[in-house]
């Protein structure tokens, strides 16, 4: 078993117990995480006395302990953007009473930091560690407007742009055509192209070397006629997250 086939099957473990929310015995776990039962056994074997599982007797069954909460909340606590974000974060979802995103690029992909869910019951839901379209997404058109022309260019023209639903934009100079004039504006929109019926609104900002971008998404009811307001919520509230964080 190759380390990045081991740290897959790790993963999928945890992810495991997370789909299930109840204890697992050996079988049910290997069959839960499609992994072989002799080596789900030498992993759990690993975990258990490193102290991330423990072992319920009747049922035989195995659940993790608190050791990975404790031991992610203590790397998140000194994560360098999301900690000192969040509470700013949290007031713009507060204003907008919409789901509020904070993303950065990760290889040809957007991938969500911290996600903070607006208050109604129909809202766009996210978990952060997802990963989404550069083209398609709101977060990844902010980000590909942070490039300079010719780096946007040689990005969108050298791919194949998929269609994630019925409006998003897969032709290149439209796209590009877009993202410069939204850049003209200072934010940057989608209208149902990564998630149908999502609308949401996102600006870039530069933070020590490095570029993020923060998105509002709603349902296009509540965003289509709000789209100024949020994105004025929005770039203030990165300026202000800007000056915040190269402080800390």
């Amino acid at each position: 078993m190759s380390g990045v086939t081991a740290i897959e099957r790790v993963i999928d473990i945890f992810e495991a117990f997370q789909a299930s929310q109840r204890p697992l015995s050996l079988t049910d776990l290997a069959e839960a995480a499609n992994i072989p039962k002799s080596t789900c056994h030498a992993i759990v074997a690993t975990l258990t006395e490193r102290g991330y599982l423990y072992m319920l007797n009747r049922p035989r069954a195995l659940y993790p302990t608190k050791r990975m909460y404790d031991v992610a909340s203590d790397i998140l606590a000194k994560d360098p953007f999301v900690e000192h974000a969040t509470p700013v974060l949290e007031r713009l979802r507060d204003a907008t009473r919409e789901t509020v995103i904070l993303g950065k690029r990760q290889g040809e992909s957007v991938i969500y930091l911290q996600v903070i869910e607006g208050p109604h019951s129909i809202r766009y839901s996210a978990k952060p560690g997802e990963f989404k379209p550069l083209h398609s997404s709101s977060i990844g058109k902010a980000l590909l407007g942070s490039l300079k022309e010719p780096e946007l260019r040689s990005w969108v023209q050298g791919r194949q742009l998929r269609s994630i639903t019925t409006t998003t934009k897969t032709d290149p100079e439209q796209l590009i055509q877009e993202i410069l004039e939204s850049r003209k504006m200072g934010y940057f929109v989608t209208r149902g192209e990564n998630v149908s019926d999502v609308w949401a609104v996102a600006t870039f900002l530069t933070i020590n070397n490095e570029t993020l971008a923060v998105a509002v998404a709603g349902p296009r009811h509540r965003i289509e006629g709000n789209v100024a307001e949020c994105a004025k919520l929005l770039v203030a509230t990165c300026s202000f997250l800007s000056r915040q964080l190269v402080r800390n």
